[in-house]
């Protein structure tokens, strides 16, 4: 192999020969940036802290059902509907975060219900879904992808026994608008009232956040929030936003050691 003279003087001086040809080292090959599924929903899905435990939101546990390489940013707050994440800035901050190819995952309904709280109620039909559509419109403006999920149900059983549904309007508002806007829908109200006939009265109460103090049949235990998330991992898998190399122990056990509860709210 023939030098050049400046190749030779470099490789006298013990300089890589790379150096000769643009003056720089070869930079190394970057590393794909990972996804990263946003969260934007409430407090049946939310992050808990150590003074909250038990309950558990569903997106605590979506991360162990996922690959590595799919990030879980969970920006769902207790007590926010559709409209008050947005009138509190909540979407805006989500959307800066997001990049292109990442997925937001839309969940409300329970507090946009609360027809006598103005700060929050919206109406199925018109309100709820206007709102729903800045969600789609700001993830797809940024590259993103949307997907929308009918909000869990609550532990509601009639005299007979049967699971009963609790959301009103709103699940089949959602659905409409989902197949509009040509939007993915995980459709967690209809699968979470099924496994909830399933299990029983009594069952179910070992998936919400039954204590020796208090008896709610909204929030989730460790147990119930894995088993939502298990619905959603499914559903993402099931509507192909998720291919199945993304998903991982849909079928194992998880350890609820897994799932911990933070000291104190991060900022952020």
């Amino acid at each position: 192999m023939s030098l050049t003279r400046r190749q030779v003087s470099a490789a006298g001086l013990g300089l890589p020969l790379a150096l000769t040809v643009t003056g720089t080292a070869r930079a190394a090959p970057r590393r794909p940036r990972p996804r990263t599924l946003h969260i934007a929903g409430d407090s049946t899905a939310a992050q808990k802290y150590a003074d909250a435990a038990p309950e558990t939101g569903w997106g605590t546990a979506l991360p162990f059902l996922l690959r590595h390489d799919l990030v879980v940013a969970n920006r769902a707050v207790n007590g926010r509907s559709s409209k008050s994440f947005v009138d509190e800035g909540r979407l805006d901050a989500v959307l800066d975060a997001i990049r292109p190819d990442d997925l937001l995952l839309i969940q409300f309904a329970h507090n946009d219900e609360k027809a006598t709280d103005p700060s929050r109620y919206t109406e199925p039909w018109t309100t709820y879904r206007e709102y729903l559509r800045l969600y789609v419109a700001g993830a797809r403006a940024r590259g993103a992808r949307p997907v929308l999920a009918t909000a869990v149900e609550r532990r509601r059983f009639d005299t007979a026994g049967d699971a009963v549904p609790s959301h009103g309007a709103y699940p089949a508002a959602m659905r409409a608008l989902a197949d509009e806007e040509r939007v993915a829908l995980l459709d967690i109200q209809a699968l979470s009232l099924a496994l909830w006939q399933e299990l029983g009265v009594e069952e179910t109460k070992k998936y919400f956040n039954w204590t020796a103090t208090e008896q709610d049949n909204t929030h989730f235990n460790l147990p119930g929030a894995i088993a939502v998330a298990r619905l959603v991992a499914r559903e993402l898998l099931r509507t192909r936003v998720l291919a199945p190399r993304d998903v991982r122990r849909l079928d194992e056990t998880i350890p609820e050691s897994w799932i911990t509860w933070p000291d104190a709210v991060t900022v952020g």
